[in-house]
């Protein structure tokens, strides 16, 4: 049976996080992803993260399987132009240079869609493509400050904290690969392609939807509260005799079983915890009632209690434990590549299962324009005489 995305051609410019974070989305479950790099350094996370056998960096190896690598000079005349041609025989080209970069040089989307009406033309930007930001320079950093994120994030009387991972860059990842299929499915129906724009600051905006309507709801600003939740009670972070561990009591249901459960069958009467709304009015008498209690136990014993009744209940773990978790152990999640330069590397799978068509890792990163020569004979026909010509120019670089 096919990959679900077999046939579909992208032709990825984006570099950093956002944007190969949705082109490695496709590329997982087959669609034939043509990375276009910069001749000289390439993406600039090809710089990051720690170096492997053969002088890789673990953060680009992670980020760019299963795709391509060609490089194209797109300020030379003769670049601008092999953009184009490609642009003819690809469905989708995926971008995140800032707003206007590549209109400036004659490559934006109504340029594209004349050279093809059917392109699907993806434009991953910190704030948007239009709007008084819109020429705004931003990374992770900045769009988890001013979406917000950074100021729900944290601990108690902080002042923010960055999310641990770049969850803004990722997040517009996803919506950039989701906006493609749909506009890939709107393709089918009409065989016209469309611009797809998205925004970081939109799609942190979307994660932070149930502070934001609170927020708009009752007038009060959020502010960071740890493992805490302010909609759920208890629901956060509490420290046993032996580690710390989380639950989440998240129902009125499973309020009724913890309480004789943990020996304090009495909160469950108490007018003060009746109810979750009780409960989050009384936060701090029942987090230090609950943390007295929980001191009384080790985590191994407290789990066994939780599981058995069916209450949330899970250990904070460090990367190395979650690496060799006995359960992404037995999903195979991370899963062994081999490298042409860097050897045996394990990576995070693919996280979608699909049942008939599944996604998987075929192909480790590609060097600098290690295919090239390849992607030009593939897509335009050329032939190798005028292949070498646009090397020997530099308007292409590679093998």
């Amino acid at each position: 049976m096919q990959s679900p995305l077999e046939g579909v051609k992208v032709l990825d410019l984006s570099h950093a996080l956002a944007g190969p974070h949705c082109s490695t989305m496709l590329a997982d479950f087959g669609a034939d992803v043509y990375k276009l790099e910069t001749p000289g350094s390439g993406d600039i996370s090809r710089a990051w993260g720690e170096s492997l056998p053969g002088g890789e960096k673990s953060y680009f190896v992670s980020l760019h399987r299963n795709k391509r690598g060609l490089s194209v000079d797109l300020k030379s005349e003769a670049g601008k132009a092999l953009f184009l041609d490609l642009v003819e025989q690809v469905d989708v080209v995926l971008e995140n240079f800032r707003v206007g970069a590549l209109e400036r040089l004659g490559l934006g989307y109504d340029v594209a869609r004349e050279r093809n009406p059917g392109i699907i033309y993806c434009s991953i930007s910190g704030f948007g493509q239009d709007g008084p930001y819109r020429h705004r320079a931003a990374m992770d950093l900045v769009i988890q400050g001013e979406s917000g994120m950074i100021s729900v994030t944290g601990e108690p009387g902080s002042s923010g904290a960055r999310c641990g991972v770049s969850i803004a860059d990722l997040t517009a990842g996803m919506y950039a690969a989701f906006g493609i299929l749909m506009a890939l499915r709107v393709k089918e129906k009409t065989g016209q392609g469309q611009l797809v724009d998205v925004s970081m600051l939109e799609g942190q905006m979307s994660l932070l939807n149930s502070m934001i309507s609170a927020y708009t709801a009752n007038g009060e600003v959020p502010e960071p509260m740890g493992t805490a939740y302010a909609a759920l009670l208890p629901y956060q972070a509490f420290k046993s005799q032996s580690e710390d561990f989380t639950i989440a009591v998240g129902s009125q249901k499973l309020w009724n079983i913890f309480c004789p459960l943990i020996g304090r069958p009495d909160l469950r009467e108490d007018p003060r915890f009746i109810t979750n709304v009780e409960r989050v009015q009384h936060r701090e008498l029942l987090i230090h009632t609950l943390q007295q209690v929980f001191l009384t136990k080790t985590f191994d014993e407290w789990e066994a209690l939780f599981e058995g009744a069916g209450i949330p209940f899970g250990a904070i773990n460090t990367v190395d434990k979650l690496v060799d978790h006995p359960q992404v152990k037995a999903r195979s999640a991370m899963v062994d590549i081999e490298h042409p330069r860097a050897g045996a590397y394990k990576v995070v799978g693919v996280p979608l299962r699909l049942s008939a068509t599944p996604g998987a890792i075929r192909s480790a990163s590609p060097a600098l324009g290690e295919h090239t020569s390849q992607t030009l004979r593939e897509l335009l026909g050329l032939k190798e005489s005028e292949i070498q010509v646009l090397l020997d120019s530099g308007a292409a670089f590679g093998e």
